[in-house]
């Protein structure tokens, strides 16, 4: 009898310290031996790509699991809208990852400030059959100054004409425009003209980092007009 009950004890001792060891460990929420841990993760346009760890994983909805001892990227994307990125870690000492994540995507400014375009970054010819290069110069010179104010370079003899960088900075993106002339032929008159626009993906760009700028195949709406209004006015 007495082996019976000392047995009891035992099994119940075990029992007992069992269930401390368990509690400490659910009390514990940044230890992650728990194993991976997966996430539900949502986004308001359904078009939306996810990328995890640079991988793209799905559209829209998708479930991101993170390793214990890991962290993992997801990078939401979509035209016309800013980049969401986040970081889940599974680690200890870190928030632990959420059972579900919903992320709602913001218009992305610089698209809404500009519109898709075939003539940017190209020689536009501009016939001249009425005018003659002086009052085509000065008619050149007036046209460009309406659209940018600041004339880096110009040369009536050589028919040439360079704008300053225009620069205009956004939440994701940095854009600099600038309007090149020169003359192409002198009989009959011809001068091309380009609009050129590039663009940083990053904000606050400096306007002399020519290595983060690249062509982009949209223009600022404040000069979508420029080269209709020299196609009009010069001929």
């Amino acid at each position: 009898m007495k082996k019976i009950i000392l047995l009891m004890a035992v099994v119940l001792a075990t029992n007992s310290y069992a269930s401390f060891i368990v509690n400490k460990y659910s009390e514990n929420e940044n230890i992650s031996f728990y194993g991976k841990k997966k996430i539900e993760f949502g986004v308001s346009e359904s078009d939306a790509e996810i990328h995890i760890n640079g991988k793209l994983v799905g559209k829209g909805t998708t479930i991101v699991t993170v390793p214990k001892k890991d962290c993992v990227t997801v990078i939401v994307k979509k035209v016309g809208y800013l980049t969401e990125r986040i970081e889940f870690c599974n680690k200890k000492n870190m928030t632990k990852p959420p059972k579900s994540y919903y992320v709602e995507m913001k218009r992305d400014d610089s698209y809404d400030a500009s519109i898709l375009t075939d003539i940017a970054n190209v020689d536009i010819e501009l016939k001249c059959e009425k005018l003659d290069k002086d009052a085509a110069w000065k008619l050149i010179n007036q046209i460009v100054l309406t659209y940018i104010d600041v004339i880096e370079m110009t040369d009536k003899e050589t028919g040439y004409l360079r704008t300053s960088w225009s620069l205009k900075s956004f939440k994701q993106n940095t854009v600099r425009t600038r309007i090149i002339v020169k003359e192409a032929s002198t009989e009959p008159l011809v001068f091309k003209v380009k609009l050129i626009s590039e663009a940083s993906g990053l904000p606050l760009t400096s306007v002399k980092s020519d290595e983060l700028y690249k062509e982009w195949d949209r223009v600022l709406r404040s000069y979508s007009d420029v080269i209709g209004e020299f196609q009009a006015r010069i001929k």
